[in-house]
């Protein structure tokens, strides 16, 4: 019997953190625009999108540097003779 896995789908290509912080800008300057000005909660929601879009980037900055910190750790602890 022939099963079809729906999860097969080729992966969508991923954004790195230069092309991130470009869509943010972009995302900030349309806001500002004069073309928003009568839009109010359109300028909100991609003032919003930016701001979730910021805040996802420092995260992983932050879990990349814990990483590397913990592998340092991890080196350090079997040059030494523990773990």
């Amino acid at each position: 019997m022939v099963t079809h896995d729906s999860t097969s789908t080729s992966p969508a290509p991923q954004m790195g953190p230069g092309e991130l912080t470009a869509l943010t800008r972009r995302l900030r300057a349309r806001a500002d625009s004069v073309l928003m000005r009568d839009q109010p909660e359109q300028q909100r929601e991609l003032r919003a999108a930016a701001a979730v879009i910021d805040q996802l980037l420092q995260l992983h900055a932050e879990i990349r540097a814990t990483a590397a910190v913990t592998d340092g750790i991890e080196r350090l602890l079997k040059l030494a003779g523990g773990a």
